[in-house]
C-alpha cells in the first residue's frame, strides 16, 4: 500500500485545518502555506479540538504527531511533498492560480487532492501544464480529522494509476475512499444534501417548522438511521420480507405526489437570511462554535465507538472502519521513542517519591515523640 511520507496542505481554513490535523495526528510532517495573518491561530484552534477527540479514542496514548512548517509561499510547501491537498476557496480563477503554482513546483509522482466540494477535476485540470494527470479531487466531510469518507473524482486527463494511488494514500489515514464513477458537478454527498437542504429551507420559510424542529425531526429518526445503515439499505429492511422489491411497488408511487417543492428554488433574500439565522441563534442557546464543535466530536466519537462493538465485535459500518483506524493509531502511538519515555518517567517519579514520605513521616514522629514524653513522666 502506497503511504504519504511528507505532505502539503494548500489553505487553512476549516476544511484544510481539519486535513492538517489528520495527517499530524498519523505522525506525518505537514507544510501548510496559506496567506491568512490567522492561519496559525486557526488552524491551532482546529489541532485542540482534534487531539481532544483522539485521546478519547486512543486510551493508551495518541501517536508521536508530524512536524507542522508554515511556508511562505506554495513552491516552499510543495516542494518535498508526495500528497498535496488544496483547500482554498470555491472560486474556479482561484483554483486555476493555485494549482498551476501546484503543478509547477511540485515533485511530478506527487498526488494532488482538490477538497472542493463541486467543481469538476477536468474544469480544474485546464491551469495544469505539467502534470495534470496526478490531480483527483478528494472531497472529505467537516470535521475531517474524525469523518473518514472521502469522495475520489477523476477528470478527463487523471490516470487511472492515480486514482488508485490516491485510494491507498487517504486509505493509510483511516479514511474510506469512495470512487465517484461518473465526473458531474457536486458528486454524490453534496447532491444529496443540497437536495435536503433545499427542501429545509422552504420548510421554513413556508412557516412549517422553525430550524429547530427541523434538526429535531432529523436527528431523532432518520438521521439515527443513517449513521449505521444508508438510505437503501434502511428501505429494504422497511419492506419487510419482501425486502427492496415490496418497499418500491408500495412506495414508489409516492414520488408522483406532489409533496416536494424540490426543484423549486426559495429566493435567498435578506428576510430569508435574517430568519434562517436568528432561529438558529437561538437554537445555539449562546453556546459557541467551539463548544458545538466539541459537542460535535464527543458525540461522533461515542457513535462510532458504539458502532465498533456491533457485529459481534467486528464493528458495523463507520464502527469498523474506526476499529481498525484506532488499532492502526495505537500501533503508531506504541512506535513512540523510548528515550522520551523513560525520561517522561523519571521526571515524575522524584515528585512522587518526595509526596509519599512527607505525609507519612510527620505523624510518625509526632506519635514517637509523643510516646517518649509519656515514657519519661511514667520514669
Amino acid at each position: 500500500m502506497s503511504i504519504i511520507n511528507k505532505a502539503a496542505a494548500i489553505g487553512g481554513g476549516v476544511i484544510g485545518a481539519g486535513w492538517v490535523a489528520r495527517l499530524l495526528l498519523n505522525g506525518i510532517d505537514v507544510s501548510i502555506f496559506d496567506p491568512d495573518p490567522e492561519a496559525s491561530r486557526k488552524v491551532g484552534e482546529v489541532m485542540k479540538g482534534a487531539r481532544r477527540a483522539y485521546k478519547q479514542m486512543l486510551a493508551g496514548g495518541l501517536p508521536k504527531e508530524g512536524k507542522l512548517t508554515f511556508a511562505k509561499t506554495i513552491a516552499e510547501a510543495v516542494a518535498d511533498a508526495d500528497f498535496i491537498q488544496e483547500s482554498v476557496p470555491e472560486r474556479l480563477d482561484l483554483k486555476h492560480k493555485v494549482l498551476a503554482e501546484i503543478d509547477a513546483h511540485a515533485p511530478a509522482n506527487a498526488i494532488v487532492g482538490s477538497s472542493t466540494s463541486g467543481i469538476k477535476p477536468t474544469d480544474m485540470q485546464v491551469a495544469m501544464k505539467k502534470h495534470p494527470e496526478r490531480l483527483v479531487v478528494g472531497h472529505p466531510f467537516n470535521p475531517v480529522y474524525l469523518l473518514p469518507l472521502v469522495e475520489i473524482v477523476g477528470g478527463e486527463q487523471t490516470f487511472p494509476e492515480a486514482i488508485e494511488v490516491a485510494k491507498e494514500l487517504y486509505a493509510s489515514i483511516g479514511m474510506k475512499p469512495v470512487v465517484v464513477r461518473k465526473e458531474i458537478e457536486a458528486f454524490v454527498g453534496d447532491r444529496l444534501l443540497e437536495a435536503a437542504w433545499r427542501e429545509a429551507l422552504w420548510l421554513v420559510k413556508d412557516g412549517i417548522c422553525t430550524v429547530e424542529e427541523l434538526d429535531d425531526i432529523m436527528r431523532y429518526s432518520f438521521g439515527l438511521r443513517w449513521a449505521q445503515m444508508g438510505m437503501f439499505q434502511v428501505y429494504r429492511v422497511a419492506g419487510g420480507e419482501a425486502g427492496m422489491r415490496h418497499f418500491m411497488a408500495q412506495f414508489g408511487p409516492c414520488l408522483k405526489w406532489p409533496w416536494t417543492k424540490l426543484m423549486d428554488v426559495p429566493e435567498f433574500n435578506d428576510e430569508l437570511v435574517d430568519l434562517i439565522a436568528t432561529q438558529s441563534d437561538e437554537q445555539a442557546h449562546g453556546l459557541s462554535i467551539r463548544e458545538l464543535e466539541k459537542i460535535r466530536d464527543d458525540n461522533l466519537v461515542a457513535i462510532m465507538e458504539a458502532l465498533s462493538k456491533q457485529n459481534k465485535g467486528k464493528g458495523w459500518g463507520a464502527g469498523a472502519l474506526h476499529k481498525d483506524y484506532t488499532r492502526q493509531l495505537a500501533k503508531l502511538a506504541a512506535k513512540k521513542t523510548p528515550a522520551k519515555a523513560v525520561a517522561k518517567a523519571k521526571a515524575t517519579k522524584p515528585a512522587k517519591k518526595a509526596a509519599k514520605p512527607a505525609k507519612a513521616e510527620k505523624p510518625t514522629k509526632a506519635g514517637k515523640a509523643d510516646k517518649a514524653k509519656k515514657s519519661k513522666k511514667k520514669g
